[in-house]
């Protein structure tokens, strides 16, 4: 049992998205790894779309953790984070919340936004 639960918080693999359904498995994800990009996306969003493989690639290729929220299913979680528009990026850095985007961001300026918060930990 202890397995399923390290999987579903992502402590299994870190270089793939978690996908967080509730605010208590994003709180295990923010408090069990030192930098996280929350990816706040819906489904018929355009926009969300094409970020896609770009945080896919900044979790195989950057010391954050990627967490995916959808705002449809977790309306309350996104609410509590002030997201109005997606996609929204959350980024939390030693359990805190240190910076938030709105709108698509290009690769470059995400990783070094990353970067900042991994280099400094």
């Amino acid at each position: 049992m202890a397995t399923d639960t390290a999987s579903d918080t992502g402590t299994a693999t870190a270089n793939e998205p978690i996908y967080v359904d509730g605010q208590s498995q994003l709180d295990d994800v923010v408090a069990e790894r030192d930098v996280v990009l929350t990816d706040f996306y819906a489904d018929w969003c355009g926009p969300c779309q094409m970020l896609e493989p770009i945080v896919e690639t900044l979790a195989a290729e950057t010391g954050a953790t990627v967490a995916k929220v959808d705002v449809d299913a977790n309306q309350q979680l996104a609410a509590s984070y002030g997201v109005r528009g997606v996609p929204t990026l959350v980024l939390f850095a030693g359990g805190e919340q240190v910076e938030k985007v709105v709108g698509l961001q290009g690769e470059d300026q995400l990783r070094t936004l990353i970067e900042t918060y991994v280099e400094s930990r």
